[in-house]
């Protein structure tokens, strides 16, 4: 239990001390306007207070991640503690405030376009190709995931083909609202259902009589039932509630509707803090009410879901219980949203489509879910799988252009770097030796491709970095973003 409670704590201390050295890294001018008051479309640039873009963030970023990720993570026993909160406080939480405000300082733009500006433009067709797949990946994992659930509480007369309908069906009608009524609405409600469910959780694993497991020198090794190595597999298993690059699709949405640069710190580093916090919660109760090897068998033969399931009925009771499943279910329905939309505008922008017509926005939409839904007809495990290396690919972007971007303009980029290069190394290292890549093992001929792939990429990165900052004259935009802000072309 003491494990679980300093993690708690450990989680809050990084947002106050941590996030606040990165916030005066990044110098915020409190004083400049935002693209929510200069660019007002009525659609997607819409200013809103501070508490509704904080539960938008939360909830767009949340998704299944969270919760599904630190069930398996539960797997290797309280060692997936450490990998939550070291790997929220110093990666996840500074990789989603610096992409978030890099966005604020580029009229909100998604991170392709911040790709190209920062790391070049031939790179541009690459990361649109990539991030729009990812996106595609996700809103598909996050319709399966909640129409499993409602299934599964559901009379069986509803199956899984109606409530996944009906999802689409959401999907597609918020589509053609702005944003501040397709999310500024709806989600606060949603958020009110998830913040009680697992509160109760949290309350009811500490006063429920129940045995913690806390970490010693025994669970450092590994004590996954199926000998799954550590590394890089829990950087994958658990990556939403640590570092997620999916993150970085979705806080250029919150920068758009921001009014000041002082609320990006709790906007993006703290809704990232609450996150890992409810990843904290769900690896915990996996791994207190579940022995390894069981835990195991139930994720293989009912996916995750099954484990939400009997996790929130075990720990709350039916009632409750159900309750408590609801939180988890809003979760991947907003995420979901979040993700298609983000698709749709990355796709509109990258073909020069403007969606300024209800018809032009649902000739993008239709296509958009039309192979979504072929998709959830595949095995859910395949598809988690690729989403978790295309994901974490993207924190190596993200977390590269935010390297660039404090390299230019004379900060600390250490903070990002480091992480990155981390992360780098892990993707690499991951699609050499998994199944779903090369399918070499974890060996000797593994890691040293992973060393000089991995180097060879961060030399390059460093030696281009180096020439861009000796081209620019001190009055490129590049180097001025902290100037009010221009009304220039998206």
């Amino acid at each position: 239990m003491l494990t679980f409670i300093g993690g708690i704590v450990l989680l809050i201390l990084g947002y106050i001390f941590y996030g606040s050295y990165i916030e005066r890294n990044f110098q915020i001018n409190p004083d400049r306007l935002t693209p929510a008051e200069v660019l007002q479309d009525g659609m997607d640039f819409v200013p809103m207070p501070r508490w509704k873009n904080c539960i938008i963030e939360l909830l767009n970023i949340a998704g299944t991640g969270p919760i599904f990720g630190p069930i398996m993570g539960a797997l290797y026993g309280p060692a997936a503690y450490i990998w939550i909160v070291l790997g929220c406080i110093f990666a996840g939480a500074v990789h989603d405030y610096m992409i978030g405000m890099i966005s604020l300082r580029n009229n909100g733009a998604h991170l392709p376009e911040l790709a190209a500006k920062y790391l070049g433009k031939p790179v541009r067709h690459l990361v649109n190709i990539f991030i729009m797949l990812l996106l595609l990946l996700v809103g598909t994992v996050f319709v399966i995931s909640p129409a499993t659930l409602i299934a599964d509480i559901s009379p069986d007369f509803i199956g899984i083909g109606l409530t996944t309908f009906l999802i689409f069906v959401y999907y597609i009608i918020s589509t053609f609202l702005p944003i501040d009524q397709a999310m500024g609405k709806v989600y606060p409600w949603f958020a009110g259902i998830l913040i009680l469910s697992t509160v109760a959780m949290g309350i009811a694993l500490l006063t429920g009589g129940y045995q913690l497991p806390d970490l010693n020198v025994a669970h450092l090794t590994n004590i996954h039932p199926n000998h799954t190595p550590i590394f890089p597999a829990l950087f994958f298993t658990v990556s939403c509630g640590a570092i997620s690059g999916f993150h970085a699709t979705q806080t250029p949405m919150v920068s758009r509707t921001m009014t000041k640069e002082r609320e990006g710190r709790i906007t993006f580093y703290g809704m990232m803090i609450a996150e890992g916090i409810i990843a904290m919660i769900w690896a915990a109760a996996s791994m207190t009410l579940f022995e390894g090897r069981s835990l195991a068998e139930m994720i293989q033969t009912g996916t995750p879901s099954y484990v939400v399931n009997q996790v929130s009925v075990l720990l709350l009771g039916n009632v409750l219980g159900t309750a408590a499943i609801l939180g988890v279910i809003v979760l991947p329905i907003s995420s979901g949203l979040s993700a298609f939309r983000s698709l749709r505008n990355i796709l509109a922008e990258y073909i020069g489509f403007k969606q300024d017509t209800a018809r032009r926005v649902l000739t993008l939409t239709l296509p958009i879910f039309a192979v979504a839904f072929v998709l959830t007809m595949m095995d859910f495990n395949i598809i988690w799988r690729y989403f978790n290396w295309a994901n974490q690919v993207t924190a190596v972007i993200s977390l590269f252009v935010s390297t660039r971007y404090l390299f230019l303009h004379q900060r600390n980029y250490w903070v990002t770097f480091l992480p990155a290069v981390l992360m780098l190394y892990a993707c690499v290292a991951y699609i050499l030796s998994q199944p779903i890549g090369f399918n070499l093992g974890l060996g000797f001929l593994t890691h040293g491709f992973s060393i000089l792939i991995s180097t060879t990429i961060t030399l390059l990165f460093i030696k281009s970095g180096r020439v861009q900052k000796n081209r620019l004259d001190p009055g490129h935009a590049l180097l001025n973003d902290h100037l009010p802000i221009q009304t220039l072309a998206r």
